[in-house]
C-alpha cells in the first residue's frame, strides 16, 4: 500500500490525517475481495481486472474501519461497498450505465437487498433474476454475508439508507434525462441521499458490535450521519473532479453547480466548494460532541467514534489513490 505522502491532499481542505494502514491487513482484504469478485459473483470480465485493482478497496476498508476485530469483520463492508459500486458503473456511469430506465434496475438490484414475498406461482422467477447480471449477483451475495452477521435491526437499517442511496442515483438521473443544472442547494440535498452515508451507518456491525435502534435512530444521531455522508461525498466531488470532466458528457459535481448557478469562474468554484465541505465537516463535528454529551453511553461513543474513522479514513483513500485522482491546477 503507498504512503499518504504520495497522495497530495486538497490545500485549504479541512480533515485529520490517520496512518498508513496495516498493511498486512490491506493484502488479505484485498486478496479475499478479489476472490469474491471472480470466483463468487462473476463480477467483472478480465479487461475491467486493471481498474478493479487500481480501485485499492483493501486500502481503503482497512483504513476505515481501524476498529474491525478480524478480517471477516472487514469483508462486511468491503463486498457492501464493491457491490455498491458495481451498481453505480454498470446501472448508472462508465460501464454501460444510463439515466434511461434506471428506476426499473435499480428497483430490481434492491429485492436482493430487501427480498421480494410474493406467491409461489412467481417467486421462482424473481429468484432466477437475482444472478441475471453481475451487480444483482453482488449485491444478493453481499447481502447474504451482512445479514448472517449483523443483527436484524442492523440489516434493515442498511436497506433503509440504500433505498436512499437508489433515490438519489435517480434524482441524478432525472436530471440528466432533462438536462438540468440544479440549484446549489438542490444539489446538495440529492447528495445527502446519492452519498457514502450506507458505509458509515454499519460502523457498528463492522466492528463487532451493536448501537441499539432506539439510540441510532434519534434526530441527533441521524443528524450525525448525515452530515457525516454530506461531508465525505463532497470529498468524492474534489478529488474526483479533473477525473469526471475528463468523462464523457456532463457530470454534475459541486464545482460545476457552483460555477453555472453562481457564475463562478472554474477556480473559484472549486475553491468555493472546498469551503462548503469544510462547513459541513465542522457541523459533523459539533453534532457529534452533542450527541457525546447527551447520551454518554459506551456503545454511543464508540460508534461516533467509529464515524469520525470512516470520515477520516475516506479522506486518506481519496488522497492516496493517484490511480484514479489528481487535483486541479488551481493552486
Amino acid at each position: 500500500a503507498p504512503s499518504a505522502a504520495e497522495g497530495r491532499p486538497i490545500p485549504g481542505l479541512y480533515f485529520h490525517p490517520v496512518p498508513d494502514p496495516d498493511p498486512v491487513r490491506v493484502g488479505e482484504v484485498s486478496r479475499r475481495i478479489k476472490d469474491w469478485a471472480v470466483d463468487e459473483v462473476q463480477l467483472y470480465p478480465d479487461e475491467w481486472e486493471g481498474q478493479f485493482d487500481g480501485f485499492h478497496v483493501g486500502r481503503y476498508m482497512v483504513a476505515c474501519h481501524p476498529d474491525a476485530p478480524t478480517v471477516d469483520h472487514l469483508m462486511l463492508a468491503t463486498r457492501l461497498m464493491v457491490a455498491e459500486n458495481a451498481v453505480d458503473d454498470c446501472y448508472c456511469e462508465d460501464h454501460g450505465g444510463s439515466p434511461i430506465g434506471l428506476g426499473g434496475r435499480l428497483l430490481m438490484a434492491h429485492t436482493a437487498l430487501d427480498p421480494l414475498h410474493t406467491t409461489p406461482e412467481y417467486a421462482p422467477a424473481w429468484a432466477e433474476s437475482l444472478g441475471s447480471d453481475a451487480p444483482r449477483r453482488a449485491y444478493r451475495s453481499a447481502m447474504d454475508y451482512f445479514v448472517r452477521a449483523a443483527s436484524p435491526s442492523q440489516a434493515d437499517r442498511f436497506r433503509h439508507d440504500m433505498a436512499r442511496l437508489h433515490m438519489g442515483y435517480l434524482a441524478e438521473a432525472a436530471w440528466a434525462e432533462t438536462d438540468h443544472v440544479p440549484e446549489v442547494w438542490e444539489y446538495l440535498a440529492m447528495r445527502q441521499f446519492n452519498n457514502f452515508r450506507p458505509c458509515p451507518t454499519i460502523t457498528d456491525s463492522v466492528g463487532g458490535y451493536e448501537l441499539p435502534a432506539d439510540l441510532h435512530a434519534r434526530p441527533e444521531m441521524q443528524r450525525v450521519i448525515a452530515l457525516a455522508g454530506n461531508a465525505t461525498t463532497i470529498v468524492n466531488d474534489l478529488y474526483s473532479y479533473t477525473k469526471e470532466l475528463s468523462s464523457p458528457g456532463v457530470h454534475l459535481n459541486l464545482p460545476v453547480v457552483l460555477a453555472e448557478r453562481e457564475k463562478l469562474s472554474e477556480r473559484d468554484a472549486y475553491l468555493k466548494a472546498i469551503e462548503v465541505h469544510n462547513d459541513l465537516m465542522h457541523a459533523f463535528e459539533a453534532a457529534a460532541a452533542d450527541v457525546a454529551a447527551a447520551f454518554p453511553a459506551p456503545t454511543v461513543l464508540r460508534f461516533l467514534k467509529g464515524v469520525a474513522a470512516w470520515v477520516d479514513g475516506n479522506h486518506y483513500w481519496h488522497q492516496t489513490n493517484t490511480f484514479r485522482y489528481s487535483l486541479p491546477d488551481f493552486w
